[in-house]
Order: C-alpha cells, then sequence, then structure tokens
C-alpha cells in the first residue's frame, strides 16, 4: 500500500507567486515520490492556472472546500487556519494520512497543538524570525511547539536551517532540506542570446520591497545608455500595504513607455512569455539581502536559460559564484550599468550557463530523490522475522535515555514492532508497578546502562524473553555489573571492541555474550557544505572533566600557530564549574585554573581559542570546523572526531587506549607534536579535500545511523550479533588518503 500525504498550504493557489506554485511542486514531488498525495485547497477556485495541470495526474487528487462543500462558515479570503486544521483533522479520521505537510507559522502552531496530527506534520517553514531582534521568546515557544509536533522540519535553504536549530533546541535533528523545486515545460528554453531592443522580465508579486515600481524606470534608464529595452512584467498581485503606492505601481503598469503588462497568466503561459525575453529580474532592496530563503522565480528563468539579474549576497554568492556578472548592487543606475553589460555576448553567455546550472540543482526528480529519503527515514520496512499483524513487544528503559534517542525513534517507527518507553526518574529510581507490568508484557527488553535497570529486569525476566543491557564506561567500574546474573541476559552490549574485551576481562562474563555495536553518526543531518576558512579551525566538543585533557588541545593549537596565526580552536561545551561533581573536586578546579590562566596569559592563545555554549547545534557549528581533535586520556568511543568526519571535516585522534579499533591509523597519532604536524601537512599540500572525503567514507561506511540501526533491530528481531568494524590500517598520519 502506498503512503498517503496530504499537503496544504495557507496560500491562495488563484495568485501566482512562489508560496502558490509551491503548492503545485510539493504535491507533484510527492507524487512523484510515490506517495498516494491529497491537494486541500485554501480558496476557490477563481483561476485554475495552477490546479489544472494537477487534476488528472496519477496518484493526485485535488480537494476544493468551497466547491464540495467540506466545511461550514466559509469566509470570502479563504480557510483560516483553526478551519483548515479542523478540516484536516476530519479528512484524516475518514480516511488516515501518513504524512500531512503543511506550511505557514500560524497554521503550523495549530496544527502542532492538535494531538491528532503530532509526529506526523512535515512543517514547510518560510515565514518565521529570519535573524536574532525578531526571536522574542514567545517565538521561540511557537517554533519548539513547532518542532516537537513534527516528523520533519523542511527548510529551502541551509542558512535557514542553521539559523532554526542554533535559535530552537528542539529543531536540531528533524530539521532537513527541501529547497525550491523547479518544473518548466519540456523543451521549453530562451534563444540563449541577447537581442534589441533588449527584453526584461519580471513575474511575481509587485510590492515596494522587491523593487517593482523602480523596475519600471529601467527602460528609460538603459535608453539614456544606449541600450534600447523593453519590460515585460507578469502577474496581477498588488501588495497594498501603502495605498499611495500601490496607486503608483497601478499607473506605472499601465502607462509607463517600454512597459509591457501582461496581468495574471497561467503558470505555464508565464513561463512561454519569459521564454521569449533575454534578461529575467530578481533586483530588490537591500533590507532582503538577510533573507534566508531562495527565490523560486530566479531558478525557473535560470532553467529557461535565461541569466537573471540579482542582489549580491552570500547565499547567491554561494548559488552563482562570487564572481556571476550580473550582481545588481545599488540604485536605478547601477542596476542598468549591470544591465547593459549583458549586451556582451560573452558576458551573457557566462550568466546564462551559471544560471542553468544553478537551477539544474532544483528539478522536480531531484526534490522527489530528496523526498523519497525522508519517507525512508520516516517509514521503513518491515523487518524480516516480524509480524505486522502480531508485533514483537519491545520495552526500552533506563534512566537516561539520551543517547538511545534516534535508535528509539528508529524501533518506534518500525512496522512489526510495538515498543513502550520505561523512563526511569533516577538512577535507582522509578515506577515499580509500571515495570513490572511492562516486564510481564514485552518480548524484548533492551535497558539502557547496566544500572539497577538491568538487576531488576533480570530479577523479572519471564521464560522466553530476551533481555539486552548496553553498558558504558561509566558502568564498568561501579557494582552493578558484579551483581548481574549473567545467565538472565542474552547479550551485553558494548561501543567499541576494546571496551567490550574490558569488560569480558573484568567483569569475567562469558565472551559469546558481549557483543560490539558501534555508536551511531547522523551522516546524513552532519553532511553540511563547510564554511570558507574551516581548514583552519581545529574543534573539541566537551572539555570537561580534566581527563578530556583541554591542555593537549592547547599544545596543538600553540604548535600550529607557530606556523600560521590563521589556525585557531573551537571548543563547544559546558564550562567545568556547570557540573558540581567536577568543581567541587580541588584537583580539577587546579587543573582548569591552570589551564585557563595559559589561555590568558598567551597572546597566540587568547587570540585562537574561542568558547561556544553546549548545546544540541553540533550540525551547524561543525560547518566552520575542519579538524576535530580527540586528545582524552581515556574513551569508550568518542564521539566528537566521527561527527566531524560525517560533516566533512577530519579526525585528529590521539592514541588513547582502542582508538584503533575505532578510527583507523591514519587518523590516530602519537603525541600531540605529531597531530599539529599532520594538520599542518593536509592544509600546505592541498590534502584537505582528500583527507575529508576519505573520513567521511570510512565513517559512513562503520557508524552511519542506517547501519548502527539495522544492526540493532536484527539483533532485537533475531538475536543476530553484528559483524566487527573491519578498519583501514594505512599506515601513518601523513600517508595521503
Amino acid at each position: 500500500m502506498s503512503i498517503r500525504a496530504l499537503v496544504y498550504g495557507d496560500v491562495d493557489l488563484n495568485i501566482i507567486d512562489g508560496s502558490a506554485i509551491w503548492a503545485q511542486s510539493m504535491t507533484q514531488a510527492l507524487a512523484a515520490a510515490g506517495c498516494d498525495t491529497t491537494l486541500l485547497l485554501k480558496s476557490p477556485v477563481r483561476t485554475d492556472r495552477l490546479v489544472a495541470p494537477l487534476v488528472g495526474l496519477p496518484d493526485v487528487t485535488v480537494r476544493r472546500p468551497y466547491e464540495e462543500s467540506l466545511a461550514r462558515d466559509l469566509g470570502p479570503r479563504g480557510l483560516t487556519p483553526e478551519q483548515a486544521i479542523e478540516l484536516i483533522t476530519t479528512l484524516d479520521g475518514r480516511q488516515r494520512f501518513d504524512l500531512i505537510v503543511v506550511r505557514g507559522k500560524r497554521l503550523a502552531s495549530v496544527a502542532a497543538h492538535t494531538d491528532a496530527l503530532k509526529g506526523r506534520l512535515w512543517t514547510y517553514l518560510t515565514d518565521v524570525p529570519q535573524n536574532v531582534p525578531d526571536l522574542s521568546v514567545t517565538a521561540v515557544t511557537e517554533l519548539t511547539d513547532i518542532a516537537l509536533a513534527s516528523r520533519f522540519l523542511l527548510c529551502q535553504t541551509e542558512e535557514l536551517r542553521g539559523f532554526l536549530e542554533s535559535a530552537v533546541p528542539a529543531a536540531c535533528g528533524k530539521s532537513v532540506l527541501f529547497p525550491p523545486t523547479v518544473v518548466v515545460p519540456d523543451g521549453l528554453t530562451a534563444s540563449g542570446t541577447a537581442h534589441a531592443p533588449l527584453k526584461l522580465v519580471y513575474t511575481g508579486k509587485f510590492a515596494q520591497a522587491w523593487n517593482t515600481l523602480e523596475m519600471t524606470e529601467l527602460p528609460a534608464a538603459l535608453a539614456a545608455r544606449g541600450t534600447p529595452a523593453e519590460l515585460h512584467m507578469i502577474g496581477d498581485k498588488i501588495h497594498r500595504d501603502s495605498p499611495e503606492w500601490a496607486k503608483q505601481m497601478g499607473k506605472a503598469l499601465e502607462n509607463t513607455p517600454g512597459v509591457v503588462w501582461h496581468g495574471g497568466r497561467p503558470r505555464a503561459e508565464a513561463l512561454e512569455l519569459s521564454a521569449q525575453c533575454d534578461i529575467g529580474l530578481s533586483w530588490r532592496a537591500p533590507e532582503l539581502d538577510a533573507s534566508l530563503e531562495l527565490s523560486t522565480k530566479v531558478l525557473e528563468l535560470g532553467a529557461l536559460g535565461l541569466p537573471v539579474v540579482l542582489n549580491r549576497t552570500p547565499m547567491h554568492e554561494s548559488l552563482l559564484g562570487a564572481d556571476y556578472p550580473l550582481f545588481a548592487d545599488g540604485d536605478l543606475d547601477a542596476v542598468a550599468d549591470t544591465i547593459a553589460l549583458a549586451a556582451d555576448p560573452d558576458t551573457y553567455r557566462t550568466a546564462a550557463r551559471r544560471c542553468a546550472e544553478a537551477s539544474a540543482r532544483f528539478t522536480l526528480d531531484r526534490a522527489a530523490e530528496r523526498l523519497r529519503s525522508y519517507l525512508g527515514l520516516a517509514f521503513p520496512p518491515r523487518p524480516e522475522g516480524t509480524d505486522a499483524a502480531l508485533p514483537l513487544k519491545v520495552v526500552i528503559a533506563g534512566h537516561d535515555l539520551k543517547f538511545f534517542t534516534r535508535l528509539a525513534d528508529h524501533l518506534i517507527s518500525l512496522p512489526g514492532l510495538e515498543v513502550r518507553l520505561d523512563e526511569w526518574e533516577g538512577l535507582r529510581t522509578h515506577d515499580q508497578y509500571r515495570s513490572r507490568e511492562l516486564a510481564a508484557w514485552a518480548d524484548v527488553v533492551i535497558c539502557e546502562w547496566c544500572g539497577p535497570n538491568a538487576l531488576f529486569y533480570a530479577q523479572h525476566k519471564r521464560p522466553g524473553q530476551r533481555l539486552l543491557v548496553r553498558l558504558h564506561r561509566f558502568e564498568l567500574y561501579a557494582e552493578w555489573p558484579r551483581k548481574l546474573d549473567i545467565d538472565k541476559v542474552d547479550a551485553i552490549i558494548c561501543v567499541s571492541p576494546y571496551y567490550a574485551d574490558l569488560t569480558r576481562e573484568l567483569a569475567g562474563w562469558p565472551a559469546d555474550k558481549v557483543v560490539v555495536v558501534p555508536n551511531w553518526v547522523d551522516v546524513e543531518q552532519l553532511a553540511r557544505p563547510k564554511l570558507p576558512g574551516a581548514e583552519y579551525t581545529l574543534g573539541m566538543i566537551g572539555i570537561a572533566p580534566s581527563r578530556k585533557r583541554l591542555d593537549r588541545g592547547l599544545d596543538v593549537l600553540a604548535e600550529l600557530r607557530k606556523r600560521d596565526p590563521r589556525y585557531t580552536l573551537a571548543i563547544k561545551t559546558k564550562q567545568p564549574w556547570d557540573y558540581w561533581w567536577i568543581w567541587n573536586r580541588p584537583e580539577e578546579r587546579d587543573y582548569y585554573e591552570r589551564a585557563y590562566r595559559r589561555i590568558q596569559r598567551s597572546e597566540a592563545l587568547s587570540e585562537g581559542v574561542v568558547f561556544d555554549p553546549f548545546g544540541p547545534d553540533v550540525a551547524v557549528w561543525l560547518r566552520r570546523v575542519g579538524f576535530m581533535l580527540s586528545t582524552s586520556d581515556d574513551e569508550s568511543f568518542h564521539l566528537a572526531p566521527a561527527e566531524c568526519a560525517a560533516s566533512g571535516g577530519v579526525p585528529v585522534v590521539l592514541g588513547w587506549p582502542g582508538a584503533d579499533t575505532i578510527y583507523s591509523r591514519r587518523w590516530v597519532h602519537e603525541s600531540t607534536e605529531a597531530m599539529a604536524d599532520a594538520v599542518h601537512a593536509i592544509v600546505t599540500e592541498g590534502r584537505f579535500d582528500a583527507a575529508r572525503d576519505a573520513a567521511r567514507a570510512e565513517i559512513t561506511e562503520n557508524y552511519s545511523l542506517r547501519g548502527v540501526s539495522h544492526a540493532w533491530t536484527r539483533l532485537i528481531v533475531a538475536g543476530e550479533h553484528p559483524e566487527p568494524v573491519r578498519l583501514e590500517n594505512v599506515g601513518g598520519a601523513l600517508t595521503q588518503p
């Protein structure tokens, strides 16, 4: 049975603008990804310019609330958010949707507080605060509620995703990219050359910040420069925030020499008119330069083969290149000068090629491929050996599930498994009645931490029930493993081969009961473009307690800054005084006082060390980090270097016990001097890209969330012990990957 999806945007499909085109293209992309897709309209259909292409498409149903009388008390401006969510809930009750895509912050907020829809929302975010001053406490609270209720938050750009995750911790791990989708008719392309007179084209809404009134002055400005031109404007939505401006805009469209106003047109016809022109316009007021959204119109015009005049912004430079020739910087005269440059054939061809290449990354096929990936995460197949009618009953028990959360989410999403959580209030504190009830119910119990929870479930284990216990470094030297009845346990799970061997040695348990399932790395979430200069930024995540050895990280930085002052160390961490059990120990306090005094008194270090607040926005932070240091005395796994590698960085690991069983030897070094040598050699010899590609491939193959989740699934369902990770030991740090 195909996945059933509903799409609703708080947008009017009678008006051709980016938000209306989104509703059309999202519906098309979901259908292309294999979903049985329903598009629910907001307003009565007064023109079917955007709806008509969807009618009759396989696996697409268009529901019209007004024409079908689906709701009562409908006003002339379309469904209110409250009416829309009530109607969605009604339709969902008749035939359940697997996912519900919504667009519009107020609409999403209403949906987030509707219990029946929670967990199935795929929320597309655009009309949200996009700068720090607008992030009020109310706005953050509202976005947090939306994030918690959503399965995914669909973000148009990497910039928007990063800003959202930095401001709203609940968005981390849920924010995924869904850029604008460009759909143009097959074979429709511009001529590829500029003509005389030069035909400029603008499509979309007419608004002050979009400089549409100023655009009408371009034909005269270009004529004064000896470049005959005419401006073709397509659209019929004039913003009326300022009645006086709206009146001026209307007169300019109707009466300005050289301006041809085509009014509102069906999308296909608007694209055909645009293809007959020479240059697209997306010149906007400076206050929009900080926007974290990408214009669908720019991409559409580029897909037609038209070069586009647009503002120079970091996002546009990333899209088209910093040397794109038709960036419009400044006022009307500066823009006219830029357009006049396009009369040069080489300049025109270069700009048209750049726009076409950029737009090729936003096709319907790319959107459908991206959605198929997200659908695979949200709706994994039923594991072999399970029965959807008689699901395997699984309990996950522990006092702190933060290291198991994403694995739990995966298990909960699996058809054929019924998963319940037994979250203990503290290490020894829990609801004994609920725990006993769950012990009597479960087919499989997973104890996260080998603590009192493991002792409890071993004591209450039923015949035929399987008990899996994950042991961390914390418990290995504690009392609980010695008290655990190992005969009641089917598998002890450790995250690394070294600690598995140590567990067998210290606990004396049968070797075959101790298995290795490594920590997971969310490769898909972490794989983001690096920021310029990342190769000169070292990183450390978490520097407490002292066995994390901040002093060694400072040694590496000091050595590197002797060679190049561009090297810096970014430290994302809680401070040691944030942990009472660390700061109350005199030897710990003395260690950090010495380390921080060293930073303060060293000119090289004081200008090269940056402390960043601890938080879940690791993926955003890692965009600026090229190398991750691991300088600890000991680690059970140490996830930070693996996360950095998944993000497109390079692990730099000191040889703590067992390090070479987790990371291949090319990343493991004997001393801080060797670590500094390796970093500098990779940078100065131009091997950063090769090194990070090799690191990412290694981590993806061995520790990806998908792979580790599969290993856990087979262990739970069939008792299969995973194959050990095979690392490629290819020599020392300076060996070229």
